[in-house]
């Protein structure tokens, strides 16, 4: 790890944008990246020399909508700070207004998650993780997993998602054991699983996680969760994920970047969610992408088209997408033959599915239903 070397690609210029790189760069070679070392500018890991001037909250958050504007980027991390704090006597407030208001259903997600992180770094901090990482089985390979299923059934290797509730649907099983799941799912044919690890929206855990790998489920395991900070990664990976989500609608393209590197040194894969023409753009331009996959609900409406897999995946993007051996995997709104026909022609060589499986009475033999066939030999 020590000989890595990060290159940041600059943002839109500004006095802002370099005062905020070097102020980044000390604040994560000093936490989550240690021993990664940045280089932008001839700042290196240690040097205090960028932050002699102060940054202020008010330049952040310019920066931060500066980012989010030139990337297209639709949810926001974290509540807007509000107006100027108001002052009656000795109590001072800030009005409550509609920007702190989540839009949707995954920024108020990420929302939480962000609170939550914070609270769950104090009790873990990162060294304790890269600690616990000593004693972590070699990650599996989740990408070679689905690309074998795909050669050796002929149809789209399969994530078969681990998932007791979702946001948007409620309770999709009552009688939910994780293990038990998994175990059918990789008996059906599965090559790889998702794990939901979000409580609050999707009543997951990281317990059922870490159950299910040391309960000797070989298939590789996604952590499904909302990342934010790369903190989540290392604990992920000390709970046995094999890989990773990344949603490009709520991470910079910087974030991405860094994430994807982190994940290679600790042998994991990175599976960069998009929904619509820019964000696919945007990651299609990243360099280590490696597995893409298309969500085709969208975000504000939660209305799902598998139409949207077919027009991200047409012309100079499919081309692009071909030349550099990108898998992609298709997701949301599959239910039937069908619809992995329809995907599968489209280009995608993985499908992620969750709901269509996990409210079947048996969730391994719903797989031969889904495909339409046997795919477990």
């Amino acid at each position: 790890m020590e000989g890595l070397c990060l290159t940041l690609q600059p943002f839109p210029s500004s006095s802002i944008q370099r005062r905020l790189s070097a102020f980044n760069l000390h604040r994560l070679t000093r936490s989550s990246f240690t021993p990664l070392r940045a280089q932008k500018s001839g700042i290196t890991e240690g040097s205090d020399s960028a932050l002699d001037s102060k940054v202020t909250e008010q330049e952040v958050t310019m920066y931060q909508n500066e980012v989010v504007e030139s990337q297209g980027i639709k949810i926001r991390r974290r509540p807007p700070t509000g107006p100027p704090l108001h002052y009656v006597g000795p109590f001072e407030f800030r009005l409550q207004n509609e920007g702190n208001t989540p839009r949707n259903i995954l920024e108020e997600i990420v929302w939480n998650k962000d609170k939550e992180v914070a609270q769950m770094k104090e009790r873990k901090p990162l060294y304790s993780l890269k600690k616990a990482l000593e004693n972590v089985p070699p990650a599996r390979d989740f990408i070679g997993a689905l690309r074998d299923a795909n050669q050796r059934t002929g149809l789209p290797g399969l994530i078969a998602e681990v998932k007791k509730a979702s946001p948007s649907r409620g309770i999709l099983r009552e009688d939910f054991n994780p293990v038990e799941i998994a175990q059918a799912y990789e008996k059906g044919g599965a090559a790889c699983l998702s794990v939901l690890t979000d409580e609050k929206y999707f009543k997951g855990s990281f317990e059922n996680l870490q159950a299910i790998r040391e309960a000797g489920v070989k298939c590789p395991l996604l952590m499904k969760e909302f990342i934010v900070e790369a903190w989540q990664i290392y604990y992920g990976r000390s709970k046995g994920a094999d890989a990773i989500l990344l949603i490009a609608s709520v991470l910079p393209d910087l974030d991405i970047k860094y994430m994807i590197k982190i994940c290679k040194i600790l042998g994991m894969a990175t599976l960069v969610e998009v929904h619509d023409e820019r964000e696919m753009d945007r990651v299609l331009a990243i360099e280590g992408v490696e597995l893409i996959g298309i969500n085709n609900r969208n975000l504000e409406t939660f209305e799902v088209d598998i139409d949207n897999t077919k027009k991200l995946l047409e012309g100079e993007r499919g081309e692009l997408i071909r030349q550099k051996d990108i898998l992609v995997v298709g997701e949301s709104g599959l239910f039937t033959p069908e619809d992995i026909a329809f995907v599968q022609e489209a280009g995608v060589k993985a499908v992620l599915v969750g709901e269509s499986l996990i409210k079947q009475s048996d969730p391994g033999k719903a797989i031969s239903t889904l495909f339409g066939r046997d795919v477990s030999e």
